[in-house]
């Protein structure tokens, strides 16, 4: 075998892998029950020191981090968030997947796009980064007052993690 045909072999492998995380992560997102059945789906997705990166919240390490720190709180303020994927890319050990997270929050529908760039060891999500514009979501929660205790007890809860992690949200 060539160098340029392993090559070709070793790419289409990795395009394969890519997108059986994308179909998982399409699954996962499309109509979650509750928190921890999002969270048990995923967790056979990540690798043990998975790092989870978004806007408004404080980088997740590890799988239980991502059950308590992720989408217990995200479930909290919109219990039947779910996603569209719209397209995905793989290029070498990341996978870029654009979507809209749709919901309802105090009442009323929100959605924002978002992109994730996840990076993959093994065939395991091992860095996730979240890209999006969070003035939707802020803003819908700045208009809906009956969810502003809730919101408040999460941004509480995250300010303390973030500071027993002594600020650092890297």
């Amino acid at each position: 075998m060539t160098s340029a045909t392993a090559d070709g072999a070793l790419a289409a492998d990795r395009e394969a892998v890519a997108e059986e995380w994308v179909r998982q992560f399409a699954e996962g997102w499309r109509t979650p029950v509750d928190a921890d059945s999002f969270a048990d789906h995923f967790d056979p997705l990540m690798t043990d020191d998975v790092r989870l990166i978004q806007p408004q919240m404080p980088t997740a390490v590890g799988r239980q981090a991502f059950r308590e720190q992720f989408a217990r709180p995200v479930f909290a303020l919109i219990p039947d968030l779910h996603a569209t994927v719209h397209t995905w890319a793989a290029q070498a050990d990341a996978v870029l997947i654009e979507f809209t997270l749709s919901g309802t929050l105090g009442g009323r529908p929100v959605s924002w796009r978002c992109v994730d760039r996840v990076t993959l060891r093994d065939g395991l999500a091992c860095e996730r980064r979240a890209y999006f514009d969070p003035t939707p979501l802020l803003a819908a929660v700045a208009t809906r007052p009956r969810v502003w205790p809730r919101f408040a007890r999460l941004q509480a809860q995250q300010l303390g993690r973030r500071l027993r992690q002594g600020g650092q949200n890297r």
